[in-house]
């Protein structure tokens, strides 16, 4: 099954992007389900999650956290109680992925190679301890970028992800991970990760909906 793992709405304060239009432009494209990844906090996408459910669609829940040393998506929090510093950018990336896993949650580093200013992970990843898997297909990267997290993940003997990074209906899909098990639920999507059993890529079915 397919899953585009890092999907933002309106409710991430960077956008427009509707939910509805999200989850209908998903099914369009055939995908299986959607993580919504909203930036902050975990607590902001519970709207998408009712309005998924409304529509018969599967739409799991993470985050996307702002760190010192770039973004990370956290897998399996269920609330917003992990956000300890009391604000929302400039985290210790560290701290955050040992609170996390206290949690029982998951961090992979999202986009590790596109620059973004000072708060670029880069070859910090290769150090990095205490992930579960990288992103190595994220849908707003260049391809080149791809490439060297796709290196890095094998490097690391860690599973990819892909995830389109939306902001808006026409970016939906555009890389998603294949599952090679089934996902019901964030139970389901941690297992399957922590098992290796994934892998990201570029959709096929991108740009068909």
């Amino acid at each position: 099954m397919w899953i585009d793992t890092h999907c933002h709405t309106k409710h991430s304060y960077d956008n427009w992007l509707e939910p509805l239009d999200l989850i209908r432009q998903a099914k369009a494209l055939g995908l299986d389900a959607l993580v919504v990844t909203e930036h902050y906090s975990y607590e902001a996408s519970q709207p998408v999650e009712a309005i998924a459910r409304e529509e018969g669609f599967l739409l799991l829940r993470g985050v996307e956290i702002a760190t010192d040393r770039g973004h990370l998506l956290a897998y399996g929090v269920e609330d917003d109680s992990w956000n300890t510093w009391n604000r929302d950018t400039w985290l210790p990336m560290e701290e955050v992925i040992a609170t996390i896993i206290e949690l029982g949650g998951i961090c992979v580093p999202a986009h590790p190679f596109r620059e973004i200013g000072a708060c670029s992970l880069m070859e910090g990843l290769l150090d990095l301890t205490g992930i579960s898997a990288v992103e190595t297909h994220n849908g707003g990267n260049i391809d080149s970028d791809n490439d060297l997290a796709l290196e890095a993940s094998r490097h690391l003997l860690l599973p990819g992800l892909g995830g389109s990074d939306c902001h808006k209906v026409s970016a939906v899909g555009r890389c998603a991970t294949e599952f090679l098990q089934p996902v019901a639920d964030m139970k389901d999507f941690i297992a399957a990760i922590r098992a290796g059993a994934c892998r990201g890529g570029y959709f096929a079915g991108y740009g068909k909906g």
